[in-house]
């Protein structure tokens, strides 16, 4: 049961960080970098800010990052840099509730494509918490967010809910010698890179300034709240969610991804006064009891299968 905790703590963790990433990039957009920016300068320092790290957690073992190529391939390129692209781009068409409520349906997916590989239903304990935690996050976002009708918009969130429901099967995949904080730091890397040559080939507006911006009502230098968010929001955020999905299955810990929403509202409730609605509050314990209810992946080895006895002859089977 021990992995299960440290997984869970691992899990909760990565959604509390990742929740903070909002307020703290809110100050660069309103200051004039745009979202394509602010996500490639993240991911890059990031990378750059685990690197020592990497670097230490792999001694030397040079052919891990080699087995492991394709992990980081996946989680570069489609789990941080297509992800971001495809979120940034809905929300030029439809608002943050809408895309946020479809991008995290990434749960969903990851249920859904279980019962088509394995030909099975999902078990009853997992549809039920999967209504629950999904019902939870439509409290929690608003349920305005369902009144989006731009066609392209829906269908840019809900690639990226696929880039989403990828991340949590790259990190869930057994590491083979790779650590999950060289995984999260070579994918920053690779992410950061594609954001930038997407943003180098005019895929997406990239455009920054060096003035001071404001943070929590006060003037600071631009670079603040962007090594907070580094650090915390991305660096700590990704090392953490592999390390849990590794542990969880990507099953389980991408609902309790959802808590991420739960978090920030907390988190914009207690920094910038927003108010908690009696059905956010409603909402998060929804999501809560639907991840209480999903079942935890179940890695105990199945029994050999019983030995047959040879059959007796009739006469002294009578």
């Amino acid at each position: 049961m021990k992995p299960l905790y440290t997984g869970l703590a691992a899990a909760v963790t990565s959604a509390a960080t990742f929740a903070t990433s909002g307020a703290f990039i809110k100050p660069l957009l309103e200051a004039g970098w745009s979202p394509a920016a602010a996500v490639t300068a993240r991911a890059l320092i990031a990378g750059v800010l685990l690197l020592p790290i990497v670097v230490f957690s792999l001694r030397g073992r040079w052919d891990a990052l080699w087995r492991g190529r394709w992990r980081v391939v996946g989680m570069g390129v489609i789990a941080v840099a297509f992800t971001q692209l495809t979120y940034f781009a809905a929300l030029r068409r439809i608002p943050v509730s809408t895309a946020l409520l479809v991008e995290y349906l990434a749960p969903l997916l990851l249920v859904v494509w279980v019962a088509v590989a394995t030909r099975r239903l999902p078990r009853p304990a997992v549809l039920i918490g999967s209504v629950l935690a999904i019902g939870g996050l439509v409290l929690v976002i608003g349920p305005g967010a369902l009144n989006a009708v731009d066609p392209v918009g829906i269908l840019l969130a809900f690639a990226a809910a696929i880039g989403c429901a990828v991340y949590f099967v790259v990190a869930a995949r057994p590491a083979d010698g790779l650590p999950p904080v060289a995984l999260a730091g070579f994918g920053l890397l690779l992410g950061g890179v594609t954001l930038g040559l997407a943003g180098l080939v005019g895929l997406v507006p990239v455009s920054m300034t060096f003035g001071e911006v404001l943070l929590l009502g006060s003037p600071v230098a631009w670079w603040v709240p962007l090594m907070v968010v580094a650090f915390l929001g991305t660096a700590v955020a990704y090392a953490t969610g592999i390390y849990g999905s590794n542990k969880l299955g990507s099953r389980l810990a991408s609902f309790v991804g959802l808590l991420e929403v739960v978090f920030a509202s907390i988190l914009a409730w207690i920094v910038v006064g927003e108010s908690l609605t009696p059905l956010q509050m409603a909402g998060g314990a929804l999501i809560l009891v639907g991840i209480a209810v999903i079942p935890p992946p179940d890695d105990t080895p199945a029994p050999p299968p019983a030995s047959v006895p040879a059959r007796e002859p009739a006469a002294n089977a009578l």
